[in-house]
C-alpha cells in the first residue's frame, strides 16, 4: 500500500553518471533523493549510470532519506532495462520509482505491472510510484493519472521545463518568472500605468495539486533552474507552498536547505495551529460549533487546516529525532 505520509519538502536530483554526487547524496539533508537515469544522463552513459546507481545503493547508508530512481521515459528503449536491472538488483533499497513524461494512466499501469513481477520474483516489498506531469497530454489527463494504481501511487511532480516545451510556452527559464507574463493596470490621473508580473505556471500547478488532493497524493513542485539565485528559489517555493504543494525539487545541494525551510511550517504558524485546536476543543466542551480567536472566526475547517500543520511538524520532528539517533 502506498505510503501517504512521507516527507517531500526537498527532493534532490542526483545524476546516475556522477559517482562523486552519488556518494554525497545520502548526507545532503534532502527528504527524498532521486537517482537520475533520464535527462541528466547522456545516451552513451545510460548503462554505466545504472551500474553506478546499483553500486551506490548497495554501498552507502540511505537511512537518512527516502530513495527513488527516475527511470527513462516509456517512449525510449532504456526504460524497461532501468526497471529490470536496477530494481532486480536493489529493489529492497528503493522507496519509489519516478516515471517521467506520464501521459495517461496506462503508463502507470505498465510500470506497476513490471514492478509487481520483479517484486514477486525477488521477494521484495511493494515499491511506490512517483509521476512527473510535464506534458500537455499528462496535464489533460491528470485526474485519470492520479486515480491510477492507488495501492502504489504516492506523489506527482510538476515538471516545468518539459511542460513549457510541450505547450510551446514562450520562455527559456526553468521555473523562474517571465517578464512577458504580466498585465498593465489602468492609467492613473497622471496617465501612468503599472505593470504587474504574473505566475505563468499557476494554472498547471493548481490543477495538479487539485488532482493530488482529490486522490490522496502528495503534490511536489519541480525544478528552479538558476541555482545561483536563492531568493528566486525561495519565491518560487513559497508560491508552490501557497498553492498546496508539499515540497520542491533541488537540482543542486544548495537548494535542499532552502526547500526544507520553506516547506517547514514557521513557528508562529505552528503556535497558532495549536491555539486553534485548543480553542475548538474548549468550544466543543461548551457545545459551540464555532468560536473567535484573535478577532477571527474559526470553525471545523479551521480545525482541519490546523491539524495539517500540527501533523506535518510532528512528522518533521520525528524525522529529526530518528536522524539524530542514527
Amino acid at each position: 500500500m502506498a505510503v501517504k505520509n512521507r516527507l517531500h519538502r526537498s527532493e534532490l536530483a542526483v545524476p546516475g553518471s556522477n559517482k562523486r554526487m552519488l556518494e554525497k547524496a545520502p548526507s545532503a539533508g534532502a527528504d527524498v533523493v532521486f537517482l537520475d537515469l533520464e535527462d541528466a544522463v547522456a545516451p552513451d552513459d545510460k548503462e554505466a549510470a545504472r551500474a553506478n546507481i546499483i553500486e551506490a545503493l548497495k554501498t552507502y547508508d540511505w537511512s537518512a532519506c527516502a530513495v527513488s530512481i527516475r527511470m527513462n521515459g516509456l517512449d525510449t528503449h532504456y526504460a524497461y532495462r532501468d526497471l529490470v536491472e536496477v530494481v532486480e538488483a536493489c529493489g529492497d533499497q528503493l522507496d519509489t520509482i519516478l516515471i517521467p513524461k506520464v501521459g495517461s494512466a496506462a503508463d502507470v499501469y505498465f510500470v506497476a505491472t513490471m514492478l509487481s513481477q520483479i517484486e514477486a520474483y525477488k521477494g521484495f516489498k511493494p515499491i511506490n510510484i512517483h509521476v512527473l506531469i510535464e506534458t500537455a497530454l499528462g496535464m489533460a489527463n491528470v485526474e485519470e493519472i492520479a486515480r491510477a494504481c492507488p495501492e502504489r501511487m504516492e506523489a506527482m511532480v510538476f515538471g516545468v521545463a518539459d511542460y513549457a516545451a510541450s505547450v510551446r510556452a514562450r520562455t527559456t527559464n526553468i521555473g523562474g518568472a517571465n517578464p512577458d507574463y504580466g498585465m498593465l493596470t489602468d492609467a492613473d490621473e497622471a496617465g501612468r500605468r503599472a505593470y504587474h508580473w504574473g505566475d505563468q505556471w499557476h494554472f498547471g500547478i493548481s490543477r495538479m495539486v487539485a488532482a493530488c488532493r482529490a486522490y490522496g497524493l502528495r503534490p511536489i513542485d519541480g525544478p528552479f533552474g538558476d541555482f545561483g539565485d536563492p531568493d528566486g528559489f525561495r519565491a518560487a517555493a513559497r508560491r508552490a507552498a501557497a498553492l498546496g504543494c508539499e515540497g520542491k525539487w533541488a537540482i543542486h545541494p544548495s537548494q535542499v536547505e532552502l526547500a526544507n525551510s520553506v516547506f517547514t511550517p514557521a513557528e508562529k504558524e505552528v503556535t497558532r495551529a495549536y491555539r486553534i485546536l485548543d480553542a475548538m476543543s474548549q468550544a466543543a466542551k461548551e457545545g459551540k460549533g464555532a468560536v473567535s480567536l484573535d478577532g477571527r472566526l474559526i470553525d471545523a475547517a479551521s480545525i482541519r487546516m490546523a491539524e495539517n500543520v500540527v501533523n506535518q511538524i510532528k512528522q518533521i520532528e520525528s524525522r529529526g529525532a530518528a536522524q539524530a539517533s542514527a
